[in-house]
């Protein structure tokens, strides 16, 4: 069954990375999805493309999220989005960045206020502004990071206090939006083998495998899943939470 035949959905940063295999998931259950891209025009095409090939329906959106305000990034967006779409099922924020890798004694204000503009503030007014046009029944799902639980990378303290923005809005806006029947979560992913991590792994992959007890490294379907559960029917009595999709890394 596809489980979200009949649905819209709405992925940023889902033409790479966890974005992608999100963005293929939610096709696959039968979503229309809007695939957004910052720069990349080819890698959201070769998804789009994915996406048909499998039978299913996707649009591309471009927005550079830190590019300019996030009000006027959010606007173009969700512009871009209403002229191929009436009315929105499902949020995935997905999109994000590392723009630095420096411990706290090497941070400067704009390292931080680089991370958070992309990973937090942007992901906020996005969704702010898709509260008017997202269904009741809808789902918002947010991707935050296991660091913001732990200090196993010091040089990425800006990104992971960017994420943990996202892990307090998340549930303020379910108690808000529960009564509309919108659940609201996010998923916390450890390290996960995608481009952005590609050259760190480079030289830790033995280690980084070694967090988990079952002993690997994430692929970008390993989340994709837990999103599309959690955007999903099955998830109905789910709001609220941050789910943990690490592989139980430093248990």
């Amino acid at each position: 069954m596809r489980t979200l035949a009949g649905k819209t959905a709405l992925v940023t940063g889902g033409s790479g990375g966890i974005g992608r295999a999100v963005s293929l998931r939610l096709a696959i259950e039968g979503a229309s999805v809007a695939v957004h891209f910052a720069e990349d025009r080819d890698a959201a095409e070769a998804t789009r493309s994915l996406i048909r090939a499998r039978g299913g329906r996707a649009t591309t959106i471009q927005a550079k999220f830190g590019d300019r305000e996030p009000e006027t990034v959010a606007r173009h967006l969700w512009e871009a989005f209403d002229h191929h779409h009436e009315g929105l099922d499902i949020l995935v924020n997905a999109a994000g960045a590392v723009h630095s890798r420096k411990p706290i004694g090497e941070l400067t204000s704009g390292d931080l206020d680089e991370a958070l503009v992309v990973n937090s503030v942007t992901p906020l007014i996005v969704t702010q502004q898709a509260l008017h046009r997202i269904r009741d029944g809808g789902s918002i799902v947010n991707v935050s990071a296991h660091l913001t639980r732990g200090a196993y990378q010091p040089d990425l303290v800006a990104y992971a206090i960017s994420k943990a923005a996202v892990d307090v809005w998340t549930p303020t806006l379910a108690t808000q939006l529960g009564a509309r029947g919108i659940r609201v979560n996010s998923v916390a992913p450890g390290v996960v083998d995608t481009d952005m991590n590609t050259e760190w792994l480079g030289h830790s992959r033995e280690m980084v495998a070694g967090l988990s007890p079952l002993g690997r490294i994430a692929e970008p379907d390993d989340v994709a899943d837990v999103i599309a559960f959690l955007a999903g029917p099955d998830a109905r009595w789910v709001t609220g939470e941050r789910i943990d999709v690490s592989g139980g890394s430093l248990l």
